[in-house]
């Protein structure tokens, strides 16, 4: 097989992947996981048949040097496939993501309908952040699509190399490739200020340099997209610092405070019938507390006050996403202990709210007929409800004592205030007696040196007169 008749047959098949490497056969992805084609096993002089055409002399050239390049590659009629062709012991090797033409929509992915609200802003930096494969540009390009059909904007994408092609519909929409149009994704952000765009689209957040100028864009009232490979919201906020020196790291904090809107983090788990992948979202939204903590460095509070928000910001933790799609059937029991980074917390979560699913080890109900699943399920969502509206007092109680506080903080300003007036009143007071004394103190001098001078020629008569 040629480069072609393999990347057909990886459409044909449904694999995300492509994996070409030296005494192996060509491997697929499918739904995760990895398994060789029926094949001869590749030999270094066949791979380097299959890659090299496929190179501009540009991306030859930073092979060459660098010893591994990216690029974008597209067969007609079938889809594109972004690809990285690198050394291993000495051997070309290479790697290719399949891409398809059709950008599903952000309901065709199943994903959280938050997702449009972040879509809607007007400005800030909204992060989607997981490990390699985890969804992140096909989410990404939910994201853009949507915002591409109902706004009326420049949207201005920088990609490493370009994966989705997109077009224009309501908004227009220029997408740039590093090393083609662009030398660095630093330099075509900050070109990006001379080309009017209202939404800018960063492929990854690979340096300082990067983040600073992502930031930068941000703040200036522009609404950026980026990706980051970290796995949590807490992991992206303290990577992003991270990035920086330690003096830097403070006026890195209040730009993020100010900027950031959003962070989605994402991997991709199977579905228990088999059907494919399905995606789990942690989502962090930035409201005044989340603010609050961050620019404290107070990361370590952030997913307590992420799973406490459900409710009102539509925010989750990825043990809450994991819980609604075990709950909903979507995945099994073993695929969502698999996926949490803290199963022992998922698993009080299913204690607490359907011991039946941990009890039974994932089963939900043997019985569609059995009745009392269903009246058990209506008991849990009425103790939710319940838990929802004590959540709610409380909430309004912390508002009445954050505004009781504000209101106390203004009285306390007024005071001092009214007293910093009264010292400086008595502080002109007292210059103005100072003065008041230095003046009667000169004149009583003046007189006294008159009285002296006549005492001197009084005695000087009496002692002629002598």
């Amino acid at each position: 097989m040629n480069l072609e008749e393999l990347l057909r047959f990886v459409t044909e098949k449904g694999a995300s992947d492509l994996h070409l490497k030296p005494t192996r056969p060509p491997m697929l992805r499918i739904n995760g996981r990895l398994m060789p084609i029926e094949a001869e096993p590749l030999k270094p002089e066949k791979i380097r048949e299959m890659i090299l055409p496929i190179l501009t002399p540009q991306q030859k050239a930073r092979l060459e040097e660098s010893l591994a390049v990216d690029l974008g590659y597209g067969v007609r009629g079938l889809a594109r496939f972004r690809g990285n062709i690198y050394m291993q012991r000495g051997t070309l090797a290479a790697a290719f993501r399949r891409i398809p033409y059709e950008i599903l929509g952000i309901e065709d992915l199943d994903l959280p309908q938050v997702l449009d609200e972040l879509c809607d802003l007007p400005m800030g930096l909204i992060l989607v952040t997981g490990p390699t494969g985890s969804g992140k540009s096909t989410s990404l390009a939910a994201m853009i699509k949507l915002i591409t059909s109902l706004r009326p904007v420049h949207i201005l994408s920088i990609e490493d190399p370009i994966e989705f092609l997109f077009s224009d519909d309501v908004a227009s929409i220029a997408q740039r490739e590093v090393g083609t149009d662009t030398v660095s994704f630093s330099e075509a952000l900050r070109n990006a200020m001379r080309q009017d765009p209202d939404v800018i689209m960063v492929g990854e957040m690979r340096d300082s340099e990067t983040i600073a100028t992502v930031l930068t864009a941000a703040e200036t009232g522009h609404l950026v997209f980026s990706t980051l490979h970290t796995n949590s919201a807490t992991q992206t906020v303290d990577r992003i610092l991270d990035t920086f020196s330690g003096e830097q790291q403070k006026q890195v904090r209040v730009q993020l405070v100010q900027v950031l809107k959003g962070v989605i983090s994402m991997q991709l788990l199977e579905r228990q019938d088999g059907t494919g992948r399905v995606a789990a979202l942690e989502i962090m939204r930035a409201t005044p507390r989340i603010c609050e903590l961050v620019e404290r460095g107070e990361t370590g509070k952030l997913l307590e006050e992420v799973e406490s928000s459900v409710s009102f910001f539509r925010m989750q933790s990825m043990n809450q996403s994991l819980l609604a799609l075990l709950v909903h059937g979507t995945i099994s029991y073993s695929e969502a202990m698999r996926a949490s980074a803290d199963p022992e917390d998922l698993s009080l979560k299913l204690r607490k709210m359907f011991p039946a699913i941990e009890e039974r080890g994932g089963d939900m109900s043997p019985s569609t007929a059995d009745f009392s699943q269903i009246m058990e399920l209506q008991q849990y969502r009425k103790l939710y409800e319940e838990q929802e509206e004590k959540f709610k007092i409380r909430m309004s109680e912390r508002e009445e004592e954050v505004g009781r506080l504000d209101h106390t903080i203004a009285d306390r300003d007024n005071q001092v205030q009214q007293l910093r007036s009264q010292i400086e009143e008595m502080e002109r007071q007292a210059d103005k007696l100072r003065n008041e004394y230095a003046r009667l103190r000169k004149e009583a001098q003046e007189k006294i040196d008159k009285l002296s001078e006549r005492i001197k020629e009084l005695n000087q008569k009496i002692m002629g007169g002598k």
